[in-house]
Parts: structure tokens; C-alpha cells; sequence
């Protein structure tokens, strides 16, 4: 499975960006996906995930009620749609595939497979 990882930029504070995540090779169809992210100069951590067959969602508290993640099954891609966003918000976002497939995965190392990683920079 190869993930790619698009739609990272530069936005203002409050503003908003749609993140997508592709895949080659195999569908995602028996998959839990996932969003993590690294802010810089910290470990890399958990923003949401998604069971793609159940529908199952996961959020981090810290986006919570501004971050969705959603699915497109014909097209075979995750998004995850960020509101609101915060300086605090600037990271390299990655998404990530675990085919065990079980729930909504919060560690990063369930995760078999990882995308290449897109740059959010939010600006006060």
C-alpha cells in the first residue's frame, strides 16, 4: 500500500484546510486510516482516525469539534477537513494505514503503513 499525503499550506488563524490521503495498490476497504501529526521539535501524535468499513471515529481532544475525518469510499481516499485552526495546529501531518483493521487505532504503531507527510502552517 503507498499512501500520498496533499493539501498542506499556509493559513490564518481560524482559517481552514482540507488534508487528503490517497492509495495505490490496494483499497482501503478492511482498514483502520488515521491522521497523526508532528509539530516541530516534538514526538509525533494522534489526531483522528477512522474504521473504514464500520464507520468508527476517533478524535484527539486538542481537535476535537474542529477537525472531521471522513471517507470516500468510491474514490479510495481519506480526508480530514481542519476548522478553526490554531498556531498550535502547525505540524507535518501524516496519514497512516493499519491493516489489521480493528477499531480506531490511536498509537502509531499499529499503523503497518505511512504516507509521506504534508506541512500545515498556521499563522497568529
Amino acid at each position: 500500500v503507498q499512501l500520498q499525503a496533499s493539501g498542506g499550506g499556509l493559513v490564518q488563524a481560524g482559517g481552514s484546510l482540507r488534508l487528503s490521503c490517497a492509495a495505490s495498490g490496494r483499497t482501503f476497504s478492511s482498514y483502520a486510516l488515521g491522521w497523526f501529526r508532528q509539530p516541530p521539535g516534538k514526538e509525533r501524535e494522534f489526531v483522528a482516525a477512522i474504521n473504514w468499513s464500520s464507520g468508527s471515529i476517533s478524535y484527539a481532544d486538542s481537535v476535537k469539534d474542529r477537525f472531521t475525518i471522513f471517507r470516500d469510499i468510491t474514490k479510495n481516499t481519506l480526508y480530514l477537513q481542519m476548522d478553526t485552526l490554531r498556531p498550535a495546529d502547525t505540524a507535518v501531518y501524516y496519514c497512516a494505514a493499519d491493516t489489521y483493521g480493528v477499531g480506531v487505532p490511536k498509537y502509531a504503531w499499529e499503523y503497518d503503513y505511512w504516507g509521506q507527510g504534508t506541512l500545515v502552517t498556521v499563522s497568529s
